[in-house]
């Protein structure tokens, strides 16, 4: 009191100073210290302020702030009560608002200082007096920036909502203690007055947004009872907002779009206030953008909102679909597109709940016309935010971002499937040549959605998708690229070289092919890749001359190799009925080729299948009538033929077997096409398997490619019976084909390519998509080493046999096969010398011997260095032989 009154002020700063300097030991003496400089603060408030901001400056702040931890309780409980005594007085003074306080965000500082080391428990209202005082500071000048703002509200916000549940502060909370629930009402209503007071601050939709930003965290927690409380403290924010202020500016901001978005995402939220209070949140924000824009509101308002949960509750989906047409209604084409945004990105919430009601407004969304015009191709990353992002302006490659967005679309089944489906509608959209101009070529829809597809393929997260729209995306791929061949958009495709790596865009045509390639490769139908591939069918596509031979090629190896038959059968039927030719020839060729196989009619009925042959003999085109006519005549059409072919066989195999036959390449031809339409025929497949390796060491390249091909189809066509026989077949013909991979002639070696991958897929070798990539793109000596090796690992425990094998091609009249062979052989040498100790007998060592020594002599310089490079382990081997 005597403070108070003095009118001597060095007198009272010299009281003053003593007191601040005094002990803070016991609770007297701090209540005493913070009393006197309360009360002189009524008279002297700035003399007073000025000496603790000086004290600050030069003892207590500088001490505090470098290390919080070690403050001691009492200081901190004396700072806090000085503090508070201190506000109090600043609020009654009504020419505060005169001084600027240059040392609030210090003073902050340390009041958040002890607000971070509270204990995770509730016992004092600590947590209460420290954010009312921080409230009362805020209100001072200068007013806090908003870097200071933000470390309040996350420290404050963090303090209060990572406090366990109630029931759980009850459990923790210590004896004789006040009631942790009544503490912690009081301490929550704190910090809404925190919120609040920063809004009146600075009343804007900006404001509103700043504050928001800093619940985003909270509205994402795994924690129920963390949602529970943002969601109530967010609801009394904008209650109070919406009650009691009028703004001082308009402002739309965007990002209020998210905000609106993250709270609709806790609207099936397992806990029901949690889901009513979320739901009223949306509410209010919508009132808020639709009064910012100066319209009638026709979104609820939020003091109606229970009402509204209660009407549509009956029908929830009715319930969305008034959500999704008010926001569409409401919202700016800015804060739509961050609403949609927040959606996608909800696809990948860990919570079930939330994934769901995001994948549901985003179809809702869609099927609603919900994506604006104005938000396709706004920003980086906005374009793909819809699936109807295949009509936009997207390019041939997908920048990562909009990739990430697709891909995040992926992450709901129902979604994906929407989008691919989206993207296969738009490839049929066609224009006629007469109805494109040069220059727009680019622009076409269809070319876009083939772009996107194409991407897409080779994106993980659609794998699944791409395999359940398998045969609808074949079709349209298909069909896709006869109409590009047709309007001539050709460039790149005859310089196109698929084992370079290139940046340089691809054509249209060129994409569409690489897209059919990509489809099987992707979806694990690599065989069906590698047969066409090894066959030259994939660049049968590349014109129109030659495109049905190519198409015919792909359904038989489909169909070889039981690739989503049922399904193409399905598309193609459809596609036979429609009215475009393209669509017609593509569905004709491959049904006629499917109905070369036995199993076809599992999937369709023969009556119906004829019907449609039938009607196709008056199509327009004549190569959909002449295809139609073949199938008609197929031998699953007409049982007899069956009987007249099976004769047929066993006439021409008779012939096959005698020790010379007569035009042996004629007779293969014609037993390769009885066999391709009968299929399985037992027994009769053995012996053709079993003469036909004797027509591999044929002098006329014609004859051997013919019967190295062949046994490529027999060894595939034994069915399950004599699958084991077959087997043992291809296992013997291993060694030869190896070797015929250096054949002097070209069409030999890759009809042995595809005979020798063949083998390797019966035989179910483990490295067999790997061997596919060698036999297709290897070079060289290095690719020839990576065959061998995958043969001999594959094949453990046979090694000798091979090694045997290969011995009697060191007499080969075919100077590539011997030298294949002498390769071989010093490789196995080389690399399995162990092996072959173990597995050798005494008398496979003599016939070693003697097919070396014929080498000596051997007029070729490269098979007498052999000799003389390889006889000293030859030597050796024996020793070690028993």
């Amino acid at each position: 009191i005597f403070l108070r009154e003095c009118a001597d002020m060095e007198l009272v700063k010299w009281h003053l100073t003593c007191l601040l300097e005094s002990s803070h030991l016991s609770c007297s003496q701090r209540e005493g210290i913070a009393l006197s400089v309360g009360l002189a603060s009524t008279t002297h408030l700035e003399e007073v302020w000025a000496l603790l901001e000086h004290m600050g400056r030069t003892r207590f702040l500088r001490w505090a702030l470098p290390s919080p931890e070690s403050q001691d309780e009492i200081l901190e409980s004396s700072f806090l009560s000085a503090s508070i005594l201190l506000t109090r007085v600043l609020r009654k003074e009504y020419g505060a608002q005169n001084y600027k306080f240059t040392q609030t965000p210090e003073l902050i500082q340390c009041l958040l200082c002890i607000l971070q080391k509270e204990p995770d428990f509730l016992a004092t209202l600590c947590r209460q007096k420290v954010i009312l005082v921080i409230v009362g500071l805020s209100n001072l000048r200068p007013s806090l920036k908003p870097l200071v703002k933000s470390r309040i509200l996350q420290t404050c916000l963090r303090s209060v909502y990572l406090l366990p549940p109630i029931e759980e502060l009850k459990s923790k909370s210590p004896p004789l203690e006040p009631a942790p629930d009544a503490l912690y009402g009081k301490t929550v209503r704190a910090l809404d007055l925190l919120l609040q007071n920063f809004f009146l601050e600075n009343p804007s939709m900006d404001e509103l947004s700043f504050l928001l930003q800093h619940t985003e965290r909270w509205l994402k927690s795994d924690r129920s009872h963390e949602r529970k409380r943002v969601v109530l403290s967010i609801f009394l924010l904008l209650q109070y907002v919406v009650d009691s202020l009028k703004f001082t500016e308009e402002a739309t901001p965007s990002v209020l779009g998210h905000h609106i978005g993250l709270l609709t995402l806790l609207c099936r939220d397992k806990d029901k206030v949690t889901r009513s209070r979320s739901q009223q949140c949306v509410s209010l924000l919508l009132h808020l953008v639709v009064e910012q824009k100066g319209e009638a509101l026709e979104f609820m308002p939020w003091n109606k909102a229970k009402h509204f949960e209660v009407k549509v509750s009956k029908e929830w989906e009715m319930k969305l679909g008034h959500m999704v047409k008010a926001f569409r209604k409401d919202l700016t084409v800015a804060q739509h597109t961050q609403l949609v945004l927040t959606l996608l990105h909800g696809l990948h919430s860990h919570s079930h709940l939330r994934c769901d009601l995001a994948s549901r407004l985003l179809l809702m969304i869609f099927q609603d016309a919900g994506v604006k015009p104005e938000q396709v191709g706004r920003a980086p990353g906005s374009k793909a935010q819809v699936p109807r992002v295949a009509c936009s302006g997207l390019g041939r490659c997908l920048p990562r971002k909009i990739l990430f967005l697709w891909r995040t679309l992926a992450t709901n089944q129902q979604l994906a499937r929407k989008v691919m489906t989206i993207l296969y509608m738009k490839l049929k959209l066609r224009p006629s040549r007469e109805f494109i101009q040069p220059t727009r070529q680019a622009q076409l829809v269809c070319l876009k959605a083939l772009n996107t597809i194409y991407e897409l393929l080779y994106t993980q997260e659609y794998r699944g998708t791409v395999r359940w729209a398998f045969a609808g995306v074949l079709m349209g791929l298909l069909t896709q690229l006869h109409y590009l061949l047709e309007l001539g958009m050709v460039e790149g495709m005859s310089d196109y070289q698929e084992d370079i790596l290139d940046d340089k865009p691809l054509g249209p045509c060129r994409t569409c092919l690489e897209a059919l390639k990509g489809l099987f490769w992707t979806t694990n139908y690599w065989e069906v890749f590698a047969h066409v591939k090894l066959l030259n069918g994939w660049e049968c596509l590349e014109c129109l001359e030659t495109y049905p031979q190519g198409v015919t090629l792909l359904a038989r190896a489909m169909s070889h190799y039981d690739c989503e038959v049922k399904a193409i059968l399905g598309q193609a039927i459809i596609f036979l009925k429609n009215s475009e030719e393209r669509d017609n020839l593509v569905a004709i060729l491959i049904i006629s080729e499917f109905l070369n196989s036995p199993d076809v009619f599992q999937h369709v009925n023969q009556r119906s299948m004829v019907n449609f042959m039938n009607l196709n003999l008056k199509n327009p085109n004549p190569l959909v009538r002449a295809m139609s006519l073949q199938a008609l005549s197929s031998t699953l059409m007409h049982p007899n033929k069956m009987a007249l072919l099976q004769s047929r066989l066993l006439e021409l195999l008779d012939s096959f077997l005698q020790p010379e036959p007569n035009d042996p390449l004629g007779l293969m031809q014609i037993l390769g096409d009885i066999l391709h339409r009968l299929g399985d025929q037992g027994a009769v497949i053995l012996k053709i398997a079993q003469h036909l390796r004797l027509f591999f060491e044929d002098v006329s390249a014609e004859v051997r490619g013919c019967a190295i091909f062949l046994f490529g189809d027999v060894i595939h066509s034994g069915g399950k019976k004599f699958r084991q026989a077959l087997k043992t077949f291809a296992f013997q013909a291993l060694v030869p084909l190896l070797f015929h991979l250096a054949d002097s002639c070209p069409e030999v070696v890759m009809k042995t390519k595809l005979t020798f991958l063949r083998c390797a897929i019966l035989l179910k070798w483990e490295f067999r998509k790997e061997l596919f990539s060698k036999l297709a793109w290897g070079r060289g000596l290095g690719a020839e080493n990576d065959v061998f090796i995958y043969m001999i690992e594959s094949n453990f425990g046979n090694y000798h046999q091979f090694f045997m094998q290969a011995l009697t091609y060191l007499h080969s009249p075919h100077r590539n096969l011997k030298l294949a062979a002498m390769r071989f052989i010093g490789g196995m040498l080389q690399d399995y010398f162990a092996d072959l100790c173990f597995y050798l007998k005494k008398g496979d060592i003599k016939t070693l011997k003697k097919s070396l020594k014929t080498l000596r002599e051997d007029p070729d310089s490269m098979c007498r260095r052999f000799y003389l490079n390889f006889m000293g382990d030859v030597m050796e081997l024996s020793h070690y032989v028993t």
